[in-house]
């Protein structure tokens, strides 16, 4: 199953790969997914926004297990973020069946569409429209960097944007999800553990940041008579740094647009998007504050206007104790100690998800910490002993 995925999307020349919303190496991914289903005699669906499903047993039943993630990717991203869960839901279901297991509740495996948000700017669009996170409306007017719609881009792949939206009946069948993930950090790496349970996920957002300066030649404007919104914008990339060093957060600007975008013209306008992530919500938006007021102030000093605009805000997932618990104990080692539980700082489906349904998490070690990038990495050993994992909490959980 790996190494079928492994070229799906990739670049040549990044190595990364880069599997957007609604695109050709997107649909690719998701006959891939659909292929697996019907190699395993599961029930194939995919629902009103594009999620995709693989049924073992009636989901009419009610009370399911669902485990699964996302396919899509960052911007020449790595290979385990999102497709290890998938795959190794698959993998998990080919144990459990290997051993016999009697299911006694429907189990899916599910592959939520654009969790990334790489094309059109919000991330996890699929699960954000089941959960009614995300309006319909919204969703449709989103945009990619060229000006297409989601709505366009649904309808160029064969899906109807008319038919998205919320789908509680959907949710009220589901009594528990468990997403497996590459861990996006040296948590176990440190510990010495080849999987570990997610406690939370921190509280996240996005905000875009427009400095707006004035047009000019580089070669024949004095520094004094410039409106240059690029030293506002280096002023607040570097307050960011420092907000999120002092309040023990995250802050990082990671995308940039630049108007005229010419090497020797001053730019008029600069657009900056800040990803910022903290422990808890009051410290996330005093870092935020803190950079907003760091942007103003620089504008003020330069004559460069300042529009700040919060375009995504996830707010603290504690992940729902009792079956976090369940899964810790169900995972204990040898001696009985239980696995290591351990917070994260990146969202997923499963926090999206947790508003609505009990919801957990499973981490497989990264040796090197590194992800969103082409040096994401795992060792087979540990992606093997996260699909042993997997399969041990299915069948704590679906074989009852």
């Amino acid at each position: 199953m790996w190494n079928d995925l492994l070229p799906i999307g990739r670049d040549a020349g990044s190595h990364g790969y880069r599997r957007y919303a609604w695109t050709g190496a997107d649909a690719d991914c998701r006959e891939w997914f659909k292929a697996q289903a019907t190699t395993r005699g599961l029930s194939y669906e995919v629902d009103r926004n594009g999620n995709q499903w693989a049924w073992l047993g009636d989901p009419a039943a009610g009370d399911a297990v669902v485990t699964g993630s996302h396919l899509d990717s960052v911007p020449d991203g790595g290979a385990f973020d999102g497709p290890l869960g998938v795959v190794s839901s698959f993998a998990a279901l080919d144990e459990l069946r290997a051993r016999g297991a009697e299911f006694t509740r429907p189990l899916a495996i599910a592959n939520f569409g654009d969790e990334e948000g790489a094309r059109f700017g919000l991330a996890c669009v699929g699960s954000r429209l089941t959960a009614g996170q995300l309006t319909a409306a919204k969703a449709r007017e989103l945009r990619d960097a060229d000006g297409v719609t989601l709505a366009h881009a649904m309808e160029r792949a064969g899906y109807d944007p008319q038919a998205i939206g919320p789908d509680p009946e959907r949710l009220a069948r589901i009594g528990a999800f468990v997403e497996l993930h590459v861990e996006q950090g040296r948590a176990l790496d440190i510990s010495g553990d080849p999987v570990g349970v997610a406690s939370a996920i921190w509280p996240h957002g996005r905000w875009r940041f427009d400095f707006r300066g004035e047009a000019n030649h580089a070669g024949t404007t004095r520094l004094e008579d410039r409106r240059d919104p690029m030293i506002a914008y280096a002023d607040t990339v570097l307050a960011a740094r420092e907000q999120a060093r002092l309040a023990g957060a995250l802050a990082t600007f990671g995308k940039v647009a630049v108007e005229p975008n010419g090497v020797n013209a001053i730019p008029s306008l600069v657009r900056g998007w800040l990803d910022s992530r903290a422990a808890d919500e009051a410290t996330l938006a005093r870092v935020v504050a803190g950079v907003e007021r760091a942007a103003r102030d620089s504008g003020e000093r330069s004559g460069i206007g300042i529009d700040v605009t919060r375009e995504s805000f996830t707010p603290v997932v504690e992940f729902e104790h009792g079956l976090r618990d369940r899964l810790a104990g169900l995972l204990a080692g040898d001696d009985g100690r239980p696995a290591p539980v351990l917070p994260t700082g990146a969202g997923h489906d499963a926090g999206i998800l947790s508003a609505a349904i009990p919801t957990a998490m499973l981490f497989v070690r990264n040796p090197t910490g590194i992800s969103h990038s082409p040096a994401e990495a795992a060792d087979e050993d540990d992606c093997l002993a996260g699909v042993t994992a997997l399969a041990d909490v299915l069948e704590g959980l679906a074989c009852r």
